[in-house]
């Protein structure tokens, strides 16, 4: 009698014969690719979550729920591509630089994924389209992480991470973003648990739970988790991969050529060399400032017109004293 392997067993056979080289270089070109081409369209539209959400829609999802499950599948797909490290023979050595970068990317998914929703009061509902975008998000950068981490390439540069002053100022960069983060973020919870207290939840009176935030960097902007949170990556990839060689950024006067023939082809086959340059940690810092910045001035936007003469007049949106 034949012997059937395992679904599992079939799954991870798949799973060995993928071209993970090209899965690699086509993700991370579309990973700069896509946030660069929407980012100005993002000034002009509001992801439907949080405050923008739209909660009487047939469509909408429970906020809390949907957040664990969208901010699950990045370390999801870190944790998978990890145990391939399809760019390396052998898996992660426990003391290597390489491991403690792992242990914090995943430190904060722990965080962002489910201690942060878990002690959300309350959490406005998300649209559909949200969680199916960040799936798009999150799924192929947890996979470009951990297969950045998990390679030779990696493993070349931080070979004597531990005595390298880089290293250590990435690290500490990263600590206080995290720290920052979190913090900042407990403003914002504190005033909804506030609100809930004295009966003003969103369930009894819709936006009543939103107050203007004080307190640390809420002095000088408005959005200061985002600002700390691209902190802590901006530490992150100074600590795990080498800086993108910008030389490699086509000259400006061949990107106009290219643009004024009306090749979207070309234009972005200009800019092949420097995308292939850039290490997963620096594409995602980039990502996330082209992604977050837009909603950050909305946001501020919002905040103004909504609370008008008493919200701060010296308050900047997102990054303290410049903007």
């Amino acid at each position: 009698m034949a012997h059937n392997p395992s679904v599992l067993a079939q799954v991870w056979l798949l799973l060995k014969q993928v071209d993970y080289e090209s899965v690699y270089t086509v993700s991370k070109r579309w990973f700069l690719f896509v946030p660069t081409v929407i980012f100005p369209a993002t000034f002009f539209y509001d992801a439907p979550f949080g405050r923008f959400s739209t909660p009487g829609s047939l469509l909408a999802l429970d906020g809390i729920r949907s957040w664990i499950f969208m901010e699950l599948i990045s370390p999801m797909s870190f944790l998978l591509t990890a145990f391939l490290h399809p760019f390396s023979r052998t898996p992660l050595s426990v003391l290597s630089p390489q491991a403690l970068l792992t242990a914090l990317y995943l430190t904060h998914y722990v965080n962002r994924a489910v201690l942060s929703p878990l002690r959300t009061p309350s959490r406005a509902p998300s649209h559909p389209a949200v969680v199916v975008s960040a799936i798009f998000f999150n799924g192929p950068n947890g996979f470009l992480l951990a297969a950045y981490l998990t390679s030779t390439a990696a493993a070349t540069f931080l070979a004597n991470a531990y005595t390298h002053p880089r290293f250590w100022l990435g690290l500490i960069l990263w600590a206080v973003g995290f720290a920052g983060n979190i913090i900042h973020d407990e403003i914002l919870l504190n005033i909804r648990r506030k609100a809930k207290a004295k009966g003003k939840a969103k369930e009894k009176s819709q936006g009543e739970h939103y107050s203007i935030p004080h307190g640390l960097l809420y002095k000088y902007i408005s959005y200061p988790n985002y600002f700390c949170e691209w902190v802590e990556w901006l530490g992150f990839a100074l600590a795990a991969s080498p800086l993108p060689d910008v030389g490699l950024l086509p000259a400006a006067s061949t990107v106009l050529t290219a643009l004024s023939a009306g090749s979207v082809s070309a234009v972005g086959g200009l800019f092949t060399l420097f995308a292939d340059s850039v290490a997963p940690p620096w594409a995602f810092l980039a990502a996330e400032v082209l992604l977050m910045l837009p909603r950050a001035v909305r946001g501020h936007r919002w905040y103004l017109q909504r609370f008008g003469e008493a919200y701060p007049s010296g308050r900047r949106i997102v990054v303290p004293f410049l903007f």
